[in-house]
């Protein structure tokens, strides 16, 4: 793929900083988002501005796209201007989180038409994407995945999952369905502990020391909570989205999720309560008010 040109669409949060680093590496790319502001600095970096999903797969060999949800990626790979109507890309890349019923119908649209959508969610946050650390979950073609391969790494560590299409869109819902419920648990149990009158911070070094550790009480408290910032860079809307897509798709196929359900409605009621742009580690900020504690801030 040396010499292909790459396409990417959508350049948000984790988009930019992505796409940004296949510039950095020295690849062709054309790129596209409808806000001019997250457009400029990457075509002042030397990117090519595309004026729609189309016109870009009509400039690149492979479109890579970062989206928000499902139905954001439905009509940017199949919509009257998407993907699927361009003359030149033959692959898609979505590393958006929709669920493995929505991956399974882009595929097949693409496939009627001899080419390939390939699965590819990520884990790791903006500093993962910054850093080029990302986890990178593909399901697509094995063919596929080895010729991307040297892309995927310039954005983090790709983990082929199989070649059915969705399934690193389950993967990447069993993984946030972990991460949400370590933070709602963690929640919980640091508000408890502040209550009765233990530190927070010494309570995340205890517990990272022990059986407790998770990825709540490594990273999202230090960084985000016990400094009151909130501001970890996942909103609740996003993990609300995640943590209902997998519900959905367990309820789908017959798998129990109590657990899982009580996370979502915590979720629920923390997008309710301070908006659904609010930072999901905003769950501790739920919590806190019904123990009627503060967890760090001093």
């Amino acid at each position: 793929m040396a010499n292909e040109v790459l396409g990417f669409v959508g350049l948000g949060q984790m988009g930019s900083r992505m796409a940004a680093r296949l510039l950095e590496a020295g690849h062709a790319l054309v790129v596209y988002d409808p806000v001019e502001a997250a457009v400029a600095p990457l075509v002042a970096s030397g990117a090519r501005r595309a004026s729609s999903p189309a016109e870009v797969a009509d400039l690149a060999d492979t479109v890579l796209a970062s989206l928000p949800t499902p139905a954001v990626v439905q009509a940017v790979g199949l919509g009257p201007v998407g993907v699927l109507r361009g003359q030149r890309a033959r692959r898609f890349v979505d590393f958006s989180t929709t669920g493995p019923r929505v991956a399974q119908q882009v595929a097949a649209a693409f496939a009627e038409q001899g080419r390939f959508s390939i699965d590819a969610p990520v884990s790791g946050g903006i500093t993962g994407a910054e850093k080029g650390t990302l986890a990178i979950m593909i399901s697509g073609p094995r063919d596929e995945f080895e010729a991307l391969e040297p892309v995927l790494r310039v954005m983090g560590k790709p983990f082929f999952c199989g070649e059915k299409p969705g399934q690193a869109q389950v993967m990447k819902l069993c993984n946030n369905l972990l991460a949400a419920t370590a933070l709602v648990a963690s929640s919980e149990a640091i508000a408890m502990g502040v209550k009765a009158g233990l530190d927070p911070s010494l309570m995340c070094d205890v517990i990272n020391s022990s059986s407790g550790r998770n990825s709540a009480t490594q990273d999202k408290f230090p960084r985000a909570v016990i400094p009151r910032t909130f501001d970890f860079g996942f909103t609740t809307a996003l993990s609300l989205k995640d943590v209902g897509l997998c519900v959905d798709e367990a309820g789908a196929m017959g798998v129990p999720m109590v657990v899982g359900s009580a996370v979502r409605q915590m979720l629920a009621v923390t997008s309710a309560t301070f908006g659904p742009e609010s930072d999901f580690t905003s769950v501790a900020r739920l919590v806190e008010g019904w123990a009627g504690v503060e967890v760090g801030g001093a």
